[in-house]
Protein backbone atom coordinates (compact mmCIF):
# COMPACT_ATOMS: atom_id res chain seq x y z
CA UNK A 1 0.00 0.00 0.00
CA UNK A 2 1.31 3.44 -0.86
CA UNK A 3 1.18 5.92 2.00
CA UNK A 4 1.79 9.67 1.71
CA UNK A 5 1.61 12.01 4.68
CA UNK A 6 2.54 15.68 4.52
CA UNK A 7 2.20 18.43 7.10
CA UNK A 8 3.04 21.59 5.21
CA UNK A 9 2.58 25.34 5.11
CA UNK A 10 1.92 25.59 1.37
CA UNK A 11 -1.29 24.71 -0.45
CA UNK A 12 -1.63 21.59 -2.58
CA UNK A 13 -3.20 20.59 -5.88
CA UNK A 14 -5.88 17.94 -5.40
CA UNK A 15 -5.65 16.60 -8.95
CA UNK A 16 -1.87 16.22 -8.65
CA UNK A 17 -2.27 14.30 -5.39
CA UNK A 18 -4.84 11.92 -6.90
CA UNK A 19 -2.58 11.39 -9.92
CA UNK A 20 0.34 10.55 -7.63
CA UNK A 21 -1.81 8.15 -5.60
CA UNK A 22 -2.97 6.23 -8.68
CA UNK A 23 0.10 6.50 -10.95
CA UNK A 24 0.94 3.17 -12.56
CA UNK A 25 -1.79 1.35 -10.63
CA UNK A 26 -4.39 -0.79 -12.40
CA UNK A 27 -5.57 -2.50 -9.20
CA UNK A 28 -7.40 0.57 -7.88
CA UNK A 29 -11.12 0.65 -8.53
CA UNK A 30 -12.07 3.56 -6.26
CA UNK A 31 -10.54 6.77 -4.99
CA UNK A 32 -12.42 8.77 -2.38
CA UNK A 33 -11.26 12.26 -1.46
CA UNK A 34 -12.22 14.77 1.16
CA UNK A 35 -10.93 18.31 0.95
CA UNK A 36 -11.44 20.66 3.89
CA UNK A 37 -11.56 24.38 3.16
CA UNK A 38 -11.33 27.42 5.41
CA UNK A 39 -14.73 29.15 5.72
CA UNK A 40 -15.16 32.89 6.22
CA UNK A 41 -17.88 32.34 8.84
CA UNK A 42 -20.27 34.79 7.16
CA UNK A 43 -17.52 37.40 6.69
CA UNK A 44 -16.41 37.28 10.34
CA UNK A 45 -13.14 35.41 9.71
CA UNK A 46 -10.04 36.85 8.02
CA UNK A 47 -7.88 33.75 8.49
CA UNK A 48 -7.46 30.58 10.47
CA UNK A 49 -4.13 29.95 12.18
CA UNK A 50 -3.17 26.28 12.39
CA UNK A 51 -0.43 25.13 14.75
CA UNK A 52 1.11 21.70 15.34
CA UNK A 53 4.09 20.01 16.96
CA UNK A 54 6.48 19.14 14.13
CA UNK A 55 7.42 15.49 14.17
CA UNK A 56 4.65 14.56 16.59
CA UNK A 57 1.88 15.49 14.15
CA UNK A 58 3.40 13.44 11.32
CA UNK A 59 3.95 10.43 13.61
CA UNK A 60 0.38 10.59 14.86
CA UNK A 61 -0.99 10.83 11.30
CA UNK A 62 1.08 7.77 10.36
CA UNK A 63 -0.30 5.91 13.36
CA UNK A 64 -3.93 6.60 12.43
CA UNK A 65 -3.19 5.83 8.76
CA UNK A 66 -1.87 2.44 9.86
CA UNK A 67 -5.06 1.88 11.86
CA UNK A 68 -7.12 2.63 8.73
CA UNK A 69 -4.96 0.23 6.72
CA UNK A 70 -5.58 -2.52 9.28
CA UNK A 71 -9.35 -1.93 9.28
CA UNK A 72 -9.88 -1.71 5.51
CA UNK A 73 -8.26 -3.17 2.43
CA UNK A 74 -6.60 -0.12 0.90
CA UNK A 75 -4.27 0.19 -2.08
CA UNK A 76 -3.15 3.68 -1.08
CA UNK A 77 -3.71 6.59 1.25
CA UNK A 78 -2.77 10.27 1.24
CA UNK A 79 -3.15 12.74 4.10
CA UNK A 80 -2.08 16.35 3.72
CA UNK A 81 -2.68 18.85 6.52
CA UNK A 82 -1.60 22.47 6.35
CA UNK A 83 -0.30 24.69 9.13
CA UNK A 84 0.23 28.45 9.36
CA UNK A 85 -2.23 31.11 8.30
CA UNK A 86 -4.98 29.89 5.97
CA UNK A 87 -7.36 32.38 4.35
CA UNK A 88 -11.03 31.70 3.66
CA UNK A 89 -11.44 29.63 0.50
CA UNK A 90 -8.03 27.99 0.83
CA UNK A 91 -7.49 24.28 1.41
CA UNK A 92 -6.68 23.01 4.89
CA UNK A 93 -6.71 19.24 4.57
CA UNK A 94 -6.86 16.46 2.02
CA UNK A 95 -7.64 12.82 2.71
CA UNK A 96 -7.53 10.48 -0.28
CA UNK A 97 -8.10 6.74 0.01
CA UNK A 98 -7.72 4.19 -2.77
CA UNK A 99 -9.08 0.65 -2.78
CA UNK A 100 -10.28 -2.08 -5.08
CA UNK A 101 -13.92 -1.29 -4.19
CA UNK A 102 -15.59 1.93 -3.08
CA UNK A 103 -16.85 0.72 0.31
CA UNK A 104 -13.41 0.47 1.87
CA UNK A 105 -12.33 3.80 0.37
CA UNK A 106 -15.42 5.63 1.67
CA UNK A 107 -15.22 4.11 5.16
CA UNK A 108 -11.49 4.75 5.53
CA UNK A 109 -11.82 8.37 4.37
CA UNK A 110 -14.65 9.03 6.81
CA UNK A 111 -12.75 7.37 9.67
CA UNK A 112 -9.65 9.46 8.95
CA UNK A 113 -11.58 12.74 8.78
CA UNK A 114 -13.42 11.98 12.02
CA UNK A 115 -10.03 11.42 13.63
CA UNK A 116 -8.55 14.62 12.15
CA UNK A 117 -11.50 16.70 13.39
CA UNK A 118 -11.30 15.45 16.97
CA UNK A 119 -7.94 13.97 17.97
CA UNK A 120 -5.19 15.04 15.57
CA UNK A 121 -2.49 17.23 17.16
CA UNK A 122 -3.44 20.47 15.40
CA UNK A 123 -4.76 23.62 17.01
CA UNK A 124 -6.83 26.30 15.27
CA UNK A 125 -7.18 29.94 16.23
CA UNK A 126 -9.43 32.43 14.52
CA UNK A 127 -8.15 35.75 13.21
CA UNK A 128 -11.16 37.99 12.80
CA UNK A 129 -12.00 40.40 9.98
CA UNK A 130 -12.13 43.28 12.47
CA UNK A 131 -8.43 42.75 13.28
CA UNK A 132 -8.87 40.97 16.61
CA UNK A 133 -7.36 37.58 17.36
CA UNK A 134 -10.12 35.18 18.32
CA UNK A 135 -10.19 32.11 20.48
CA UNK A 136 -8.70 28.69 19.94
CA UNK A 137 -11.33 26.52 18.25
CA UNK A 138 -12.61 23.47 20.14
CA UNK A 139 -13.84 20.31 18.46
CA UNK A 140 -17.61 20.48 17.93
CA UNK A 141 -19.84 18.10 19.85
CA UNK A 142 -21.18 16.58 16.62
CA UNK A 143 -17.59 15.81 15.57
CA UNK A 144 -17.02 13.95 18.84
CA UNK A 145 -20.21 11.94 18.27
CA UNK A 146 -19.11 11.05 14.73
CA UNK A 147 -15.68 9.92 15.94
CA UNK A 148 -17.10 7.86 18.83
CA UNK A 149 -18.80 5.38 16.48
CA UNK A 150 -15.42 4.06 15.28
CA UNK A 151 -14.68 2.70 18.76
CA UNK A 152 -17.44 0.14 18.29
CA UNK A 153 -16.90 -0.69 14.62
Amino acid sequence: MSLTIHVQRESFDIADEIAALTAGRSDIGAVVTFTGLCRDEAGRLAALELEHYAGMAEAELRRVAEEARQRWSLQGLTIIHRFGMVAPGETIVLVATASVHRGAAFAAAEFLMDYLKTRAPFWKREHLADGRTGDWVEAAAHDDVAAARWRTI
